[in-house]
């Protein structure tokens, strides 16, 4: 027979204890921004705080967007296999990559018009990657020069992101201006010969500067803060172009160069006096004569789905490329990272570096400068964590073992 429950008077310092209160949180950015546990959660903030031109324009990507769908498919198609009964009360997440050294196994990937998501733009993302020790990289289609990069980072990784314009003098130029900088890493794009159909912002009419319309007057009514920033600080300005206008398609049109060959990296080479990184490589036989070649690295990407859509998912092809040159060149790898669970996988897999763009960019247009710290800290923890649950305790212990890239979709057999 059970014993019925002893019941007695609560202690009302043990009730006060139960009820303690955390004391509410006055700044409503920093609320907002400790209330994001994920990179979604930052996204869903920086949506409502954004003009839907400016978040659609980094959100979207090419045509359907059937790209960077799969690229972030892949990497939640991951099972992982942790090992067991290993010390891992402290985890050492810092790497070397292209000559120097990062905290972390992440950078900040180049990023377009950046101050117009939000008006700290570039600034803040390399004074925060410079405070948590990792890598910023400044696009060519930048809106803060390198020399303001530089101030902003002093004494941080700076690397710049290569567009070889149609004036070739003027992206030879800005070669010799970030290596003035101090600019450790120069990285030459190549997947960008013409603009990718980036229908959303067809849609939206997006443009540089912003031109009002009907629907954009009733966006500003929603979003009153984003518009005074945008109003009352410095004029948004271009580290390459000196002319503006029109959609982003055209001012792309205007930068790219659909001739670009091998002999332009070979010119580029013999400017840049640092490492020289080729990003948008997606094949092993380019993988290999670009190893070949002597460059110090690639970066597997599809540009964030953002020219050519169904490219292939670059974590899909990173066991291939890194079988094939790994011993020669160094592999890094962006698109469709969201989580640092993503970064691990990676790492696993045999990338040395991994490349945030759009996980950066939701925290600037959540909440600027402090909104990079927390894409950055929501990362990190992530990384941490599943470092110590996979019990490895450094980068160097992981490996392929660790990770198994389930197979969603598989190509036919030709006959």
């Amino acid at each position: 027979m059970n014993r019925p429950i002893e019941r007695q008077v609560p202690n009302a310092r043990e009730v006060l204890e139960l009820l303690s209160f955390k004391r509410p949180e006055l700044n409503g950015r920093k609320r907002r921004l400790e209330a994001a546990l994920t990179i979604e959660d930052l996204r869903a903030i920086a949506k409502r705080r954004t003009p839907r031109a400016a978040f659609d324009y980094t959100d979207g990507s090419a045509e359907g967007e059937v790209s960077i769908a799969r690229a972030r498919q892949a990497f939640s198609d991951v099972e992982f296999h942790p090992s067991i009964l290993r010390d891992v009360s402290e985890v050492d997440t810092s790497t070397t990559v292209f000559g120097g050294p990062s905290a972390l196994p992440f950078g900040i990937a180049p990023t377009g018009f950046t101050r117009l998501m939000q008006t700290e733009g570039e600034s803040a993302g390399a004074a925060a990657a410079g405070a948590a020790g990792i890598p910023f990289t400044l696009s060519t289609l930048g809106t803060t020069s390198i020399e303001g990069v530089k101030a902003a980072n002093p004494t941080g990784r700076n690397w710049f992101q290569l567009y070889v314009m149609r004036q070739r003098d003027i992206s030879f130029g800005l070669v010799e201006r970030a290596a003035r900088a101090g600019f450790d890493t120069l990285m030459f794009t190549v997947d960008t010969p013409v603009a990718g159909a980036r229908l959303r912002d067809k849609r939206n009419g997006f443009s540089i500067p912003p031109q009002l319309t009907a629907s954009t007057v009733l966006d500003t009514l929603a979003r009153p803060w984003w518009w005074f920033d945008f109003l009352t600080t410095a004029k948004l300005e271009f580290a390459s172009l000196t002319e503006t206008g029109g959609t982003v398609g055209e001012l792309l049109d205007y930068a790219m160069d659909p001739s670009i060959s091998y002999d332009d990296l070979a010119e580029i080479r013999s400017l840049w006096p640092g490492k020289l990184v080729v990003k948008g490589v997606q094949n092993v036989e380019d993988s290999r004569r670009l190893a070949d070649l002597g460059v110090d690295g690639i970066v597997l990407s599809n540009h964030g789905g953002r020219q050519l859509d169904r490219a292939p998912i670059p974590f899909h092809l990173l066991p291939d490329v890194v079988r094939e040159v790994g011993r020669d060149t160094e592999v890094a790898i962006d698109t469709g990272i969201m989580n640092g669970a993503d970064v691990v996988a990676s790492i696993a897999m045999g990338a040395r570096f991994t490349l945030i763009g759009r996980a950066y960019l939701y925290g600037l247009m959540a909440g600027g400068r402090q909104g990079v710290d927390r894409t950055i800290q929501i990362l990190t923890d992530q990384v941490v964590r599943t470092m110590k649950l996979l019990q490895v305790r450094s980068l160097a212990e992981l490996t392929p073992a660790h990770v198994t890239q389930l197979e969603r979709l598989a190509p036919r057999a030709r006959s």
